[in-house]
């Protein structure tokens, strides 16, 4: 008798927040081990300012199978495709703020599998993101292949409103003083460290710029029921426009379904998003880097073969800087920066070791690796947002949750301690962001994962996202 494999579920939504993204990873695979999620073909909603789909470079691709082996390899760029390439995960929606363009916009097929020259994790997709990393390899040279379906959709804020999240919670935490104490005890009411939810709210998506809002009201209308969003107030929107809540929840839609498990995965740098690397060095600095590392496109049209011919070259390019880089951190001597130098394409590099030292007697080369890493086709996203931009992307990914249907876990990444995410900002971003779960979800099983790590790592440096 053959037995059947039952569908558990949790009593109260488990939310893990960690400090780094990829340590979320093993809070997915307690959740597979114990049934709530399945073995094979999760699918993932990940809001975040960065892709994270980037592969370990060396990896051989059978540490998947050794979870403990697994983790210790994982960093915060590349802790999605191994997930992958095992078989688990089989679907991502990336949802990104407006300003971080890293991968076209759209629905993307690709596979993932052992490279059968190297035995290492490689991809099918041609977009720049992992050709720049040397990623890509044609599909005949993958072994043990998954697919992949991406879809990269981009959620613009609210439009400005009369009231924004913070003020509407002030006003609601007034209102509860008032009527429960007299006025004099009201002073600083709705300066909690826990928002309240929102609540109806005509805030709608703000479209993309020279989009067209001439749709008709029975269009807008149409658009609401296709995506399930009802005509109550607080769901108007603008249309299908591209950002907007139409839009988002479509595309979403294309992934995750009303009966299917999934995963819903946000990094609070989605909200506001630093490029930490931007203050360790100088504009001129970065320029140099941006040409040591810059990342020659194949043409348009390219075949096969111009595309692994590419991806060689970026392979040998990075490996050589790596070796420049790890050479000049035994020594960086005049003889030492001109061997390197006189390599093609890093004549620069003299220009940069003179600057960087004239700042630092010993400078932290292997970090100015992890910085050239990031400025390569595309310079890593940068946006430190208003509090009336944050209280507008709240409400944005509210409208959106609504929505969709309950996840099965949710995961949260703080990215502060490497300073992606504001530190001044990430607590109040992290309590918006509870609210608005708790408001759609009811109680919480929430696990602060972090705590015992927060303090340790104060100062911590940067990692390439």
């Amino acid at each position: 008798m053959t037995s059947v494999q039952v569908k558990r579920l949790y009593s109260d939504l488990p939310v893990w927040i960690v400090e780094d993204h990829h340590d979320v990873v093993c809070h997915i695979y307690r959740a597979i081990a114990s049934r709530y999620l399945p073995l094979k073909n999760i699918k993932m909603v990940h809001l975040d300012s960065h892709p994270d789909l980037l592969i370990p470079i060396n990896m051989s691709a059978d540490t998947v199978f050794d979870k403990d082996a697994l983790l210790s390899e994982l960093s915060i760029e590349n802790w999605i495709m191994p997930m992958v390439y095992a078989g688990h995960v089989s679907c991502v929606a990336w949802l990104h703020p407006y300003w971080a363009q890293q991968i076209r916009e759209g629905e993307h097929s690709m596979t993932v599998g052992k490279d059968s020259s190297t035995s290492t994790i490689r991809v099918t997709s041609t977009d720049d993101y992992f050709l720049s990393d040397g990623l890509y390899v044609p599909e005949e040279q993958l072994e043990n292949s998954k697919p992949l379906r991406l879809n990269v959709v981009k959620v613009n804020p609210v439009k400005p409103s009369h009231r924004t999240f913070t003020e509407r919670k002030t006003e609601e935490d007034t209102a509860k003083c008032e009527a429960k104490k007299p006025r004099t005890e009201c002073q600083g009411a709705g300066e909690s460290s826990r928002p309240q939810p929102l609540s109806d709210t005509t805030d709608t998506l703000q479209p993309a710029e020279g989009s067209n809002d001439n749709k008709t009201a029975k269009e807008e209308e149409q658009g609401r029921k296709a995506t399930g969003l009802g005509n109550d107030d607080d769901d108007d929107d603008s249309g299908d426009d591209e950002g907007s809540t139409n839009y988002v929840v479509k595309r979403i839609f294309s992934v995750v379904s009303e009966t299917e498990p999934y995963i819903l995965d946000i990094d609070l740098d989605f909200f506001s998003c630093k490029n930490p690397f931007k203050e360790l060095y100088t504009q001129e600095e970065y320029a140099i880097l941006k040409e040591l590392y810059s990342f020659r496109r194949p043409s348009p049209n390219a075949d096969e073969e111009e595309l692994s011919e590419c991806a060689d070259h970026r392979i040998h390019q990075l490996e050589d800087l790596e070796a420049a880089f790890a050479d000049l951190l035994e020594d960086d001597g005049e003889e030492t920066i001109t061997r390197w130098a006189n390599n093609p394409g890093m004549a620069s590099l003299a220009q940069l070791v003179s600057s960087l030292k004239s700042r630092n007697q010993s400078p932290d080369y292997e970090m100015v690796h992890q910085a050239g890493l990031t400025c390569d086709y595309s310079e890593l996203p940068h946006h430190i947002s208003t509090e009336d931009e944050i209280d507008r992307l709240i409400s944005a990914v509210q409208l959106i949750l609504k929505a969709l249907p309950k996840p099965t876990l949710v995961t949260v990444s703080r990215s502060s301690l490497d300073e992606y995410c504001p530190a001044e900002q990430v607590n109040s971003i992290q309590n918006r962001v509870l609210a608005i779960l708790e408001s759609l979800y009811g109680a919480l099983d929430l696990h602060k994962d972090y705590d015992n790590t927060s303090t340790e790592a104060e100062g911590s440096q940067p990692q390439a996202s």
